[in-house]
C-alpha cells in the first residue's frame, strides 16, 4: 500500500488497453467529469471525491501506521468506492490480498453484510496486529475477520472454490495477473475482483520506458480488458481501481 499521489491525467490511444506504449506522443488533457472542482481553496475533482465520505478515528489510526510503515493504503475516495463495491454484490465472504494496517479492510468491512467475514492475507503478521486493533476500534467483532499470514500465491490455493463475492487485490503488483487467475477461481458468477493503484503514481499511463511492475500492470488491464469471463471498468479514483464482475 503508497501515500495517495494525484495521477496526471494522460489520455490516448495506445496498443495497450487504450495506455500508450513506450513510443506513443501523449497529450494532458483533463477526462470528461475530471475538470477541476474550484471552491475557496481550489480542491481539485480527486481531493473532492477524497472528502466526500468522512473517515472515522479508526481508520485516521490505521492510515497513520501505515504511513510509519512506508506502505501504501487506498484513498479515501477508493476506500468508499470499495464500500460501495461490498455493498452492491451484497458481500458475505470477501478476500483480501494485502492487509496492510487495515485501511482497505475496514471500508471492505463497512459495505458487507453483517454477518459477511473478510478473509485478509499478508506476508507480514505485524501489519495484521495493526489491522486487528483497526478493526477492534472500527467496532467490528473478532469473527468477522479471518486473518492469514503468509505469500499470497501460496494461501489462494488453498481457499474454496466460488467461495467469494469479492476479491480485493493490494498485493506484489509483479503477481497482479497471478491474482487475476486465482480470483477468476475463488469468485462466484457475479463476484467482483478489484484491483487497487493501477495508475501506479500516473506511470501507467505515462509515455517511455517504465519499470517490470509497471508493465505487469499494463499487462493485466489488457487481459481484464479482453477477457471474455470478465465485465470490466476502471474508476479514476485514488491511484486508479480495475473493477471486473465474473460473468
Amino acid at each position: 500500500m503508497s501515500p495517495h499521489r494525484v495521477p496526471t491525467p494522460l489520455l490516448t490511444t495506445g496498443p495497450i488497453c487504450g495506455f500508450p506504449s513506450a513510443t506513443d506522443t501523449v497529450t494532458p488533457r483533463q477526462p470528461r467529469g475530471q475538470e477541476r472542482v474550484i471552491t475557496g481553496n481550489r480542491l481539485t475533482g480527486w481531493a473532492f471525491a477524497d472528502a466526500f465520505v468522512a473517515e472515522d478515528d479508526a481508520l485516521r489510526w490505521a492510515r497513520e501506521r501505515a504511513r510509519e510503515a512506508g506502505l501504501r493504503s487506498v484513498s479515501p475516495g477508493g476506500g468508499a468506492a470499495l464500500r460501495l463495491l461490498a455493498a452492491t454484490v451484497d458481500a458475505k465472504a470477501v478476500a483480501e490480498i494485502g492487509t496492510g494496517t487495515g485501511v482497505s479492510g475496514i471500508h471492505l468491512l463497512h459495505g458487507m453484510r453483517p454477518d459477511g467475514v473478510l478473509t485478509t492475507v499478508d506476508p507480514e503478521p505485524e501489519r495484521q496486529q495493526f489491522a486487528r486493533q483497526a478493526f477492534r476500534a472500527a467496532g467490528f467483532a473478532s469473527n468477522r475477520a479471518r486473518f492469514i499470514p503468509g505469500r499470497a500465491l501460496d494461501v489462494l490455493p488453498r481457499l474454496a472454490d466460488a467461495g467469494y463475492d469479492l476479491v480485493f487485490c493490494d498485493g506484489d503488483r509483479l503477481e497482479c495477473l497471478d491474482y487475476l487467475a486465482e480470483s477468476l477461481r475463488l469468485l462466484r458468477p457475479g463476484g467482483l475482483v478489484v484491483f487497487e493503484g493501477v495508475f501506479a503514481d500516473g506511470r501507467t499511463i505515462g509515455s517511455g520506458p517504465q519499470p517490470a511492475e509497471v508493465v505487469r500492470l499494463r499487462e493485466l488491464l489488457r487481459a481484464v480488458r479482453e477477457s471474455q469471463d470478465l465485465v470490466p471498468s476502471l474508476l479514476p479514483v485514488g491511484d486508479g481501481l480495475l473493477c471486473a464482475v465474473k460473468r
